[in-house]
């Protein structure tokens, strides 16, 4: 048995971690450290409520702006009539408020609940 060769139960293992280390110039391999979750991640109140209502309201704008492209195709198409497009408008309308409200309320912009999603572009598209 090598240097770099570890045996379990009667069984010779390659030991890749220190060969690697021997490679590297290092005497030995140790593990890394693991810290408990809360010494690496500082967690407050504030940041996590941010964080998640970030993300609500990001699923309700991408639904708003799907709903409201549905809404004008079929307005485009005449399938509805002009009380059910004005029901339509005025319902937008005031989601478009409360989603201001709300965005206001947990200090995010428009642009913060815009996703970068690296190659396919935001998540979000621009009117």
């Amino acid at each position: 048995m090598t240097g770099h060769e570890v045996a379990e139960e009667g069984v010779v293992r390659r030991d890749e971690a220190a060969e690697l280390a021997a490679a590297l110039g290092e005497s030995q391999w140790q593990a890394p450290r693991v810290r408990p979750l809360d010494r690496r991640l500082a967690v407050d109140r504030d940041s996590v409520e941010r964080g998640l209502a970030s993300l609500v309201l990001t699923v309700v704008e991408l639904l708003r702006q799907l709903m409201e492209r549905q809404a004008l195709r079929r307005v485009d198409l005449g399938d509805l009539t002009d009380e059910q497009v004005e029901r339509i408008g005025t319902t937008l309308m005031a989601l478009e408020e409360q989603m201001a409200r709300l965005r206001e309320h947990f200090g995010l912009s428009p642009e913060d609940l815009n996703l970068d999603l690296g190659p396919l572009g935001p998540l979000l598209p621009s009117d």
